[in-house]
């Protein structure tokens, strides 16, 4: 959705997937870097935009992409009716900037169906059904409007459309030589967006695993095959990908009493105030004290920085440490609690070139690692070179 060009090239595959026999519903997103363009020229304005308000400016981005669409279609010869997520009946919680979808009705949308109409739907937009309020779902929130669309419908497919193949086994930004895909399961997949693999938004993915939506992300420059994302699949590798973050930071509380109710009083907190802690470790108690160390997005180190000091104060801890030159690091796939030799392979390569490990998790199909932020690239390579992804 750059530019009108690829808008045009956009409507010409709508039009003939619908000439085709398909009922089609199109969701958008807003064209090129239109939202960052909305964002900055909020901070010009003012330097903590009202909430409110943001998701308002925000919104109009995929309002232009899908008036633009639906009119492209037309030219094509086919009908077509554009919606905003509120007119499509996408329902959400009230957290501006980061809601979730709650429900959708999708009557406007069975009723241009209906009509033999495509449908255009303006993604990462919806409603608070009790406040009216108009919300946004975050970046990348077309993805889950399509797919909790799809599912809502009762869709055959909800196909993603990118500026890559389809879901690769690395960021072909630090891994050049990085692999498409064929298929992926959605456990797998859920673990990769997760771990930093941007071509899918990973509640998209929580909606496809629920309602068993199978998602197709493919490229929107031809139309060859790209990557499923289904329940189950023919055959899938023990190393599906490598994945990485560097928007995360290490807050560290030192000294703090090893006894029951320490961990509730440090992270209920954070958990009352949103704040997602992805990983935890705690040292082996050394005189009745130990350190609890957890990682959290970066744009989140203030407000958890400041309840983790609280906390450290009610506890008597001996004081915290915030870290926000690290990166994680991660493997994914199905086979990886099948073979005990993968985290090894992954801790003796990192080893071999030199990258010490602050932190490690692990779950059935993931390993993770943090590990200092300029040594992110290396050892995503690295990784990739050692499982041999790219053949």
């Amino acid at each position: 959705m750059a530019d009108a060009q690829r808008i045009r090239a956009v409507a010409r595959r709508v039009a003939a997937a619908k000439k085709q026999g398909d009922d089609v519903v199109v969701v958008v997103s807003a064209m090129g870097h239109t939202t960052d363009e909305l964002v900055e020229l909020a901070g010009e304005i003012g330097t903590r935009p009202h909430p409110r308000e943001l998701d308002m400016l925000l919104t109009a981005g995929e309002r232009i992409s899908m008036a633009l669409t639906a009119m492209a279609i037309e030219e094509e010869g086919v009908k077509a009716m554009s919606l905003t997520g509120s007119q499509a009946g996408i329902l959400t919680d009230a957290a501006h900037g980061r809601a979730r979808i709650v429900d959708v009705k999708g009557d406007r949308v069975r009723e241009g169906l209906d009509e033999d109409k495509v449908v255009i739907v303006a993604g990462f937009q919806g409603v608070d059904p009790d406040t009216k309020e108009i919300t946004t779902l975050g970046r990348g929130g077309s993805d889950a409007t399509a797919v909790a669309l799809a599912a809502t419908l009762g869709a055959d497919v909800a196909e993603i459309y990118t500026d890559v193949d389809g879901v690769l086994t690395a960021d072909p930004r630090l891994v050049p030589n990085a692999k498409k895909i064929d298929e992926i399961t959605y456990d797998s997949m859920l673990e990769l967006a997760s771990a930093g693999v941007g071509v899918l938004m990973a509640r998209s993915v929580e909606f496809g695993r629920r309602f068993n939506v199978p998602i197709h992300v493919r490229s929107s420059f031809h139309n060859e095959p790209g990557t499923w994302v289904r329940k189950e699949t023919m055959e899938q590798a023990i190393v599906s990908g490598v994945g990485f973050d560097d928007s995360v930071a290490k807050i560290t509380v030192h000294g703090v009493p090893d006894q029951p109710g320490v961990a509730a009083s440090l992270f209920g907190p954070l958990g009352a105030e949103g704040v997602a802690v992805d990983m935890i470790v705690q040292n082996v108690s050394i005189d009745g004290r130990s350190d609890i160390s957890f990682t959290v997005p970066k744009d989140a180190t203030t407000v958890a920085t400041k309840l983790a000091e609280s906390a450290a104060s009610q506890l008597g801890a001996a004081g915290v440490d915030v870290d926000d030159k690290i990166a994680r690091i991660s493997l994914v796939g199905a086979g990886l609690e099948f073979d005990s030799g993968i985290a090894a392979r992954m801790f003796a390569t990192l080893a071999a070139n030199d990258i010490n490990i602050e932190m490690i998790s692990t779950s059935p199909i993931r390993v993770s690692c943090v590990i200092k932020g300029p040594a992110m690239a290396d050892s995503v390579q690295a990784l990739h070179d050692e499982f041999e992804l790219a053949k």
